[in-house]
């Protein structure tokens, strides 16, 4: 088992249909495989940060998702009730028509009001790279530097038949970032170690996933529900 890759890993169960059973198992395993912080939604937040009170591990959660199209003041809105909830660290999908419209500004104004609304605590900013041309994802990625995100995340994993984190991705991405210090959140379709291992070297922070017990423990590749 890697703990290296471990502390990379955001244990992440965003399902629809997730119990609140399934909830607890899910902390339950990141305190014990030592994951970096567990993804939920924002329903579970409560219930997360009660279960991992005692621990390291921090509780994400996720804001205008999957579709990133609900108006700017309702991700406000959830990003302040998130953060009363207790959550550490958020994770907001942009407005990808915005973006495809061209309204860059509305877009980097959206990520910087969520940004603020936050506080101190880190803001992930998914592009959801699978609906968008390498043009807008270095678009993307440029507004949410320039808004004050903390990191870039390359998908939801909600798009049908989607590659997810690819290290084409990742590598475009850290060419825009540059010398900037903001983290790279590769997500969806990591379900083993060697996949996991190639991000990384191409430049990922952070890895989102559902398969990250199998990724530790060097499994093959698991179908992996995010």
């Amino acid at each position: 088992m890697s703990s290296e890759i471990a502390k990379y890993i955001d244990h992440t169960l965003l399902s629809p249909n997730a119990t609140s059973k399934e909830i607890e198992r899910l902390c339950d395993e990141a305190k014990e495989f030592g994951f970096f912080a567990v993804c939920v939604n924002p329903y579970f937040v409560r219930q997360a940060v009660k279960s991992l009170s005692s621990s390291n591990v921090a509780v994400a959660t996720v804001i205008g998702f999957p579709l990133g199209q609900n108006l700017t003041d309702i991700k406000i809105a959830e990003t302040q009730k998130a953060i009363f909830e207790g959550a550490e660290e958020i994770d907001m999908v942009i407005n990808i028509s915005a973006l495809k419209d061209g309204q860059h500004d509305y877009v980097r104004e959206e990520i910087r009001a969520i940004v603020r609304a936050a506080k101190d605590h880190l803001v992930k900013v998914i592009i959801e790279c699978d609906l968008l041309t390498n043009e807008e994802k270095s678009v993307a990625t440029r507004l949410a530097m320039e808004a004050g995100a903390g990191m870039v995340k390359t998908s939801t994993g909600f798009v049908r038949d989607g590659k997810g984190a690819t290290v084409e991705d990742i590598q475009l991405m850290k060419k825009v970032l540059g010398e900037s210090n903001i983290g790279i959140k590769a997500s969806a379709g990591i379900r083993d170690l060697e996949k996991a291992k190639s991000l990384i070297d191409a430049g990922a922070t952070r890895l989102g996933t559902s398969a990250g017990i199998g990724i530790v423990k060097g499994d093959k590749a698991i179908q992996a529900a995010y």
